[in-house]
């Protein structure tokens, strides 16, 4: 009867095993295209020119950074609110 048990869970073992490299697979697909992977190879020095050619102020980038910080708050705090309710 041990024997039996052990089968079913070692069998459920590589059923999720491979359920689990399926999801994987899947989730590449969306996560790290390849496509974009090789536009960038092939486009690198063009990307890198553009980017040194238009640099963005530090006033800017904090300017940036402090409006995402308050609209990430104010959404947590909308969140925060439906819950309670």
């Amino acid at each position: 009867m041990f024997y039996y048990i052990t089968m079913d869970k070692d069998e459920r073992i590589k059923e999720l095993e491979e359920e689990n490299k399926k999801l994987k697979e899947h989730l590449k697909k969306y996560t790290a295209p390849s496509y974009k992977k090789a536009y960038y190879e092939k486009n690198k020095e063009q990307i890198l020119e553009k980017m040194k050619s238009n640099p963005t102020s530090p006033e800017k980038r904090k300017e940036y950074a402090r409006r995402a910080y308050l609209n990430k708050k104010e959404k947590m705090k909308d969140t925060q609110n439906n819950e309670n309710i």
